[in-house]
């Protein structure tokens, strides 16, 4: 699946759809740094998307980089408030609740 979607976006066809599922194709591989850049390509073609803003976060946690994470779920929250996203606002609500309790304190 992910050598044909690569294959579209060479071709030049390039939307969030697509990048949607490349970042989901490369998160469910364990290729994180990967992800997060088309994930991040997604959410810059469509703000308001968010399921690709919840798994830019999980991109970003998987890649251990904890603070971009954080900074995905808040700016999902308010997309998915934007359109009343409802599960996906409690989605990354739980899990920028699980961060804080991961996170060392001071």
């Amino acid at each position: 699946m992910l050598e044909s979607l690569e294959k579209m976006l060479a071709k030049g066809m390039d939307n969030a759809l697509l990048r949607f599922g490349l970042g989901k194709g490369y998160l469910d591989a364990g290729d994180f740094a990967k992800a997060a850049d088309h994930l991040q390509h997604c959410v810059t073609f469509d703000p308001k998307y968010s399921a690709a803003w919840k798994l830019l976060g999980k991109a970003h946690q998987g890649a251990g980089d904890i603070a971009s994470a954080k900074l995905a779920w808040e700016q999902g929250i308010q997309a998915a408030q934007g359109h009343g996203d409802k599960q996906a606002e409690k989605e990354m609500t739980v899990f920028l609740k699980k961060l804080e309790r991961l996170a060392p304190k001071p």
